[in-house]
């Protein structure tokens, strides 16, 4: 926006501002120096914010809300044959609802088998369907994840709130069929899908397929790493630097997290930040730095061959959990959250005190911790038999 400049006018030199008295703190206005209105915001200070918002933001952040608008101008495009102008009509946000979430039939356009039995439905149009798929903007046709559709929403909401335009996603009617949206999902049993956890004896199965050299050593360095620091996210991982590692002893590093999703500041607890690399995780982080002869920035390279190049990518990270998970053999869904989920599930089987826990994975919510924690946990539970030992029917009579 164009920014309306008055030209100030230099006080004499030792002249009190208005109201005061004139003191060696009393500010003095260059001639050659503009004011600026402070109703209207400069454009080259709008670049500077800008350019602020960017550098605090995740690459991932970045990303999936780029793809997430894609999805809504090619989506609006098929639909209104228009281009997606902000702010978004309520009407258009009732339709991408009905368009994307399945439910009970009611004159639907597409259907599919419910899990549960019977037949779901939504109103995307099956030529639309594959128009999104044929231009890139999904990966597969049907009604995508509850999840999904969700992010797609806020995403949308973010972008007006950004503008300060009026907010569709916060209309009473969308925010009421949400909420029965999630009802009605919750009462069919649907519930998010998750990675199946990387506990303790699968994680050893992965481990034992890492005999194909410095990959080898490299991606046991990197499992080790990311689950005994507490299950670090992928792009944690990727961006772990060796400036922020201290080398105790051969068996025993320190990691500084510098920030993380939870506390993108890096404000958080001293403390909390230090994860400890101990034991096998610790021995496998020496081998991998002896072989690659890594000393300083990210720890976990690509290899050209056995030479190591630049970081890992939050990508490499996923496709080597999935890699290993096949070469091992596994059933499941196995993915990079495998090993922060694994970890929690573990420290529950292990009766690990929730303080402890916490404190390595930086969780916020104690409501998604537990969900994992508890998981966990409630296999080793007394109250799960407190029957006992009982005589079957034979032994009664």
């Amino acid at each position: 926006m164009t920014q309306r400049r008055r030209r100030a006018t230099a006080p004499a030199r030792g002249t009190p501002p208005a109201g005061g008295t004139a003191g060696p703190t009393s500010l003095v206005l260059h001639a050659t120096v503009e004011a600026l209105d402070p109703q209207v915001l400069h454009a080259e200070t709008q670049a500077s914010v800008v350019a602020l918002l960017k550098e605090g933001e995740s690459t991932n952040t970045v990303r999936s809300y780029a793809s997430a608008l894609r999805y809504w101008a090619a989506w609006f495009q098929l639909r209104y044959h228009a281009a997606l102008a902000l702010p978004v009509p309520v009407p258009v946000v009732l339709q991408f609802l009905v368009d994307h979430v399945l439910r009970s039939p009611a004159g639907g356009d597409s259907a599919i088998a419910s899990p549960a039995g019977g037949t779901l439905v939504h109103d995307l149009p099956a030529a639309i369907d594959a128009a999104l798929v044929a231009g890139g903007f999904k990966a597969k046709r049907g009604a995508p994840a509850l999840a999904t559709v969700m992010h797609r929403l806020a995403v949308l909401s973010k972008a007006h709130q950004l503008r300060e335009l009026p907010n569709p996603v916060r209309d009473p009617a969308v925010q009421e069929v949400v909420r029965r949206i999630r009802r009605g999902h919750a009462t069919r049993g649907v519930r998010p899908q998750a990675k199946t956890a990387l506990t303790r004896d699968p994680l050893a199965a992965l481990l034992a397929t890492c005999t194909d050299g410095v990959k080898g050593i490299r991606d046991r360095a990197l499992l080790l790493f990311a689950f005994a620091s507490g299950g670090r996210r992928r792009s944690e991982v990727a961006g772990a630097l060796m400036e922020h590692l201290e080398k105790v002893d051969d068996r025993t590093y320190l990691y500084r997290m510098a920030h993380s999703k939870t506390d993108q500041t890096g404000t958080g607890s001293q403390a909390d930040a230090v994860k400890p690399i101990v034991g096998a995780a610790a021995a496998a982080l020496t081998a991998w730095l002896s072989a690659s002869g890594v000393t300083s920035g990210p720890i976990f390279r690509r290899l050209h061959k056995t030479r190591p190049g630049g970081r890992l990518s939050g990508q490499a990270v996923w496709l080597i959990v999935k890699r290993r998970a096949a070469l091992a053999k596994l059933e499941g869904d196995f993915g990079a959250h495998s090993l922060r989920s694994g970890f929690v599930t573990e420290a529950g089987r292990q009766a690990v005190p929730l303080k402890e826990a916490m404190a390595l994975t930086g969780h916020r919510s104690l409501a998604t911790f537990l969900r994992y924690y508890q998981s966990g946990a409630v296999q080793s539970s007394a109250a799960a038999d407190l029957l006992g030992a009982l005589p079957d029917d034979s032994a009664a009579r």
